[in-house]
C-alpha cells in the first residue's frame, strides 16, 4: 500500500484544506478518481491538493462544495489559502486593499496586478520561480476579485509608456495584456491614463507608488523595493504622495488619448496577423 502523506490541518491554510477535502471525500466514500470525475479533474490533482502540493482553485472548490454537499465551506476556506501563498510582506498590504474606497496606483515598469491578465501575471512571477507558480498566478488573480464586488473601489492608474513596450512574456501575451487595458476602460469606477515618454522628468521617477483611501480609516502611502513592500499612514509621507501623484496625472495623456495610445502600440508593436506571422 502506497504510504500516504499526512496532514497537520493546523500548519497552514493549505493543509487544512487538504486535510478536510480528503476527510469529506472519505467520508462520502469516493476515491480519487471517482471524486475527479465528477468535478472534471483528474485524481492525481485531487490526491496532490489532499497532500497540500497543489494549491486549489476557486472554480475546483465550488465544484467540490457541490459534490460533497459541503454548503460551501470549500468555497469559503479557498480565499484563505490563496491569500497564504501571496508573500508574508505584502499579505497586510492586499488586506488593506481590498478594504480600500479608491486605490491610486503610478506604475514605472508593470501593470499593475489588479489590471493584469493570467499569462503576464504568470511571466511576471515566473521571472524568479520559487515554488508553485499556479498558486502565485491564482493569488494574484483573485485579488481581482473586488473589481466585480456591487460596490468595487475606485480605481484610478497612471502607467509609464515603458509599461507598453516592456515585453512581457512574448508578444502574443504583451497584445492580449493591451487588449484587456483597452477592456477595462469600460468599467464606470476604473480609469487608465498612460504617462508618455515625452512628458520629460516627472514626479513619479523615484519608482511605483501606490495610494489607499478608506472611509473612516487613515489613507496609506505602499512603495515596494526588490526585498519587500513598505506601507505608511504618516500624514506627511500620504501628502507627499498625494501631491506627486496629483502631478502625474496632470502630465499623462487623458483617458481618452491614453486608450488611443494603448490601441496603437498594441497593434504597431505587438500586431499579429491572421494567419500568426508578426506584423513586421
Amino acid at each position: 500500500m502506497a504510504n500516504i502523506r499526512q496532514l497537520d490541518p493546523s500548519a497552514s491554510p493549505l493543509d487544512y484544506y487538504g486535510y478536510e477535502l480528503r476527510r469529506h471525500r472519505e467520508a462520502a466514500g469516493l476515491t480519487l478518481a471517482q471524486l475527479g470525475s465528477i468535478v472534471f479533474c483528474t485524481g492525481s490533482l485531487i490526491g496532490q491538493i489532499e497532500t497540500a502540493l497543489k494549491v486549489p482553485q476557486r472554480e475546483f472548490s465550488e465544484r467540490v462544495d457541490a459534490a460533497l454537499g459541503t454548503g460551501g465551506t470549500f468555497s469559503r476556506l479557498v480565499g484563505l489559502v490563496l491569500r497564504s501563498q501571496l508573500p508574508g510582506w505584502f499579505q497586510p498590504y492586499a488586506d488593506l486593499e481590498a478594504k480600500a474606497t479608491f486605490i491610486s496606483s503610478f506604475q514605472a515598469q508593470l501593470v499593475y496586478g489588479l489590471l493584469q491578465t493570467k499569462a503576464y501575471a504568470r511571466a511576471v512571477l515566473g521571472a524568479r520561480d520559487e515554488g508553485d507558480l499556479d498558486g502565485k498566478v491564482a493569488a494574484r488573480l483573485d485579488r481581482q476579485r473586488i473589481l466585480d464586488r456591487e460596490q468595487p473601489p475606485v480605481l484610478w492608474v497612471v502607467l509609464s509608456e515603458a509599461v507598453l513596450h516592456q515585453e512581457i512574456g512574448g508578444r502574443e501575451v504583451m497584445r492580449e495584456q493591451l487588449a484587456h487595458l483597452l477592456s477595462l476602460q469600460k468599467r464606470r469606477w476604473l480609469e487608465i491614463q498612460v504617462l508618455p515618454f515625452e512628458a520629460g522628468a516627472h514626479t513619479g521617477l523615484m519608482g511605483s507608488f501606490n495610494l489607499l483611501r478608506f472611509d473612516k480609516d487613515p489613507d496609506i502611502v505602499y512603495t515596494e523595493d526588490f526585498v519587500q513592500g513598505h506601507m505608511t499612514a504618516n500624514p506627511e509621507a500620504v501628502k507627499e504622495g498625494s501631491v506627486r501623484y496629483d502631478h502625474l496625472q496632470a502630465a499623462a495623456l487623458s483617458v481618452d488619448d491614453s486608450a488611443a495610445l494603448i490601441a496603437r502600440v498594441m497593434e504597431e508593436r505587438y500586431g499579429i496577423e491572421p494567419d500568426g506571422r508578426d506584423l513586421a
